[in-house]
């Protein structure tokens, strides 16, 4: 077992390493409401006079209805569509999930959830259900999901009886060859899987006889066995020892198991590891017609030299090309990016200017909304534009204040910078513990020097290069 810091440190590294997987299993389409297989076989399984609640090898179950239908389908066919072709709300399980640069996802469901929370995400899926679409790329996709069993939308097509694994290999052999070389190459999260699939076996077995131990490790997240009410006394510490010999024998193969109490932890842990990639993104934030009492030369170089610091902090900056900052940004951004040559310029650095036209700004809002859920810090200089003649504080960096906070995004305006910067930063350190309730003193030490006038720019920077050391 591996406790649950530990997990969330290892598998974000990871993720930022683009070497990250997930399987997903019917136990995370559950919460968005459909059903687990037992559910999808329980009006078969009364057909047949037997109760799913005590058969526990259900690819038998779904051929015995085969068999007592003449060697027909339709039974079968019928209760996916029932269950599974119907509109359903995407879990924030989901949402965290597929906004997550993670370009592999894997299932065994019918369902459609994976394909919906991509697309919902902004991503391209290509998705995979039969044996034809392995040799298949769609353009400029983001992610590739590989419905093993199938897709409701062809459900005669779908692997749920005995006949299907029989002739798995013949139908569906390359989801197999494709499965064993991601899971040598890269870390699976195995998420609401039970392991009780047949070809996971296979694919496991196969990989531990030709890697011994050599195998890549992967993880799981498993609900701890908790004591029920109706249970007869003794049940709940059997119930306790048999999850631990399942623990063990998931470790054979390298599968390591994160323990949790309730559900609503994953949700909890997802949204850690998404705060820890996050953290590696910065949205600067600023605009501004005039710079003073600085010199615009000075000015312009103090946002390039973060920028600088920032790409060679490893960090990837978005940014919205804002008025008289925007280009200094990039400037510095590009100017480290091509002195290293350590990464792809897509890596470091996300432009993303906002459209001029009248309908266009209408879509502001939505816009900051979307640059700042991929961001985990937020840098904000200036803050001034010219409204009829006359100098205003930016009311769209405010927005852009209001927004980061209300997703957890960590704030730092550069106060000494002055305008809307200096008044935001006065906001925050007026009521620090409201805004950072669980900093380290030298944290709120190095924060409150942000808004120094007697700084110079080189010691500002390294101001800023300290915080996010901190954070």
């Amino acid at each position: 077992m591996v406790s649950i810091d530990k997990f969330i440190k290892v598998y974000s590294k990871e993720i930022e390493e683009q070497n990250a997987a997930i399987f997903a299993g019917a136990g995370l389409s559950v919460s968005a409401g459909y059903v687990n297989w037992s559910e999808l076989l329980r009006e078969i399984a009364d057909d047949l006079n037997l109760s799913v609640d005590k058969e526990h090898d259900l690819v038998s179950l779904a051929q015995y209805h085969i068999n007592e239908s003449g060697n027909n389908r339709d039974g079968l066919n019928r209760a996916i569509i029932e269950h599974f072709l119907h509109d359903s709300d995407i879990t924030e399980n989901h949402r965290i999930l597929f906004r997550l640069p993670i370009s592999s996802y894997w299932t065994t469901n019918y369902d459609d959830l994976i394909e919906k929370s991509l697309n919902q995400a902004g991503k391209v899926a290509d998705v995979k259900h039969i044996k034809e679409h392995m040799v298949r790329t769609v353009p400029n996709r983001d992610a590739v999901v590989y419905k093993m069993h199938g897709d409701a939308s062809f459900p005669n097509d779908a692997v749920i009886a005995k006949d299907d694994y029989e002739t798995y290999l013949q139908k569906r052999g390359p989801f197999i060859t494709a499965l064993a070389g991601e899971l040598v190459s890269k870390t699976f999260l195995f998420l609401g899987f039970s392991f009780s699939d047949p070809n996971m076996d296979h694919v496991l077995s196969r990989i531990k006889s030709e890697l011994g131990d050599c195998q890549k490790t992967h993880y799981c997240i498993l609900k701890q066995e908790q004591p029920l009410d109706t249970e007869k006394q003794g049940d709940f510490e059997y119930r306790k020892v048999k999850q631990q010999h399942f623990i063990r024998d998931l470790q054979r193969y390298n599968i390591q198991t994160v323990l949790i109490d309730s559900y609503d932890q994953i949700t909890e842990i997802l949204e850690k590891i998404e705060q820890v990639h996050k953290c590696r993104t910065v949205f600067v934030s600023g605009a501004a017609d005039s710079y003073e009492p600085w010199k615009q030369d000075e000015a312009l170089e103090l946002c390039s030299d973060l920028a600088s610091m920032l790409i060679r902090k490893n960090f990837r900056i978005v940014n919205g090309l804002g008025l008289g900052i925007g280009s200094s940004i990039v400037d510095g951004a590009l100017r480290e990016i091509y002195r290293g040559q350590r990464n792809k310029l897509t890596d470091q650095l996300l432009i993303r200017p906002f459209p001029q036209s009248t309908d266009a700004k209408k879509l502001w809002t939505r816009y900051r909304k979307d640059m700042l859920d991929y961001s985990g810090i937020a840098i904000f200089v200036f803050g001034n534009k010219l409204v009829d003649g006359k100098l205003v504080l930016s009311n769209g960096m405010k927005e852009e204040f209001d927004i980061a906070v209300s997703k957890g995004v960590v704030p730092i305006p550069i106060g000494f910078t002055g305008y809307i910067s200096s008044e935001l930063w006065s906001e925050v350190t007026t009521n620090f513990d409201k805004y950072f309730p669980d900093k380290s003193k030298r944290f709120k030490e190095l924060y409150m020097k942000l808004g120094d006038q007697s700084y110079d720019k080189e010691t500002m920077v390294g101001l800023v290069e300290q915080l996010l050391d901190n954070i």
